[in-house]
């Protein structure tokens, strides 16, 4: 989901404002790293679970956190049975990326 002008601009930011969203990013760029004994292949993304355990939250503050993240287009989801796996939207990023660049 590539960010739109202002409305997405705006969404991004306000996502990003938190630090334990920051750190769930940051965590995502090297999976095999950060979260290390998945049963399921890395390729699926990051199990939801695994993300909660790194956090040392409860579930329900992780799960809206990733929410969040999902919503501003940062992370994609991916549903497997009763799983779901993020992956960071590299893309989104990206393009976020070069709208602050272009912006400030």
């Amino acid at each position: 989901m590539p960010i739109h002008p202002h409305d997405s601009l705006e969404e991004v930011l306000r996502a990003l404002a938190n630090p334990v969203r920051r750190k769930i990013l940051a965590a995502l760029k090297a999976p095999e790293q950060n979260f290390p004994g998945q049963e399921h292949p890395y390729e699926f993304g990051v199990c939801a679970s695994k993300i909660e355990a790194s956090c040392g939250l409860s579930q329900s503050t992780v799960s809206a956190h990733l929410a969040v993240l999902h919503q501003a287009g940062l992370l994609s989801a991916r549903k497997i049975g009763q799983w779901v796996f993020y992956t960071r939207n590299e893309a989104a990023i990206t393009a976020f990326l070069g709208q602050m660049k272009n912006s400030l």
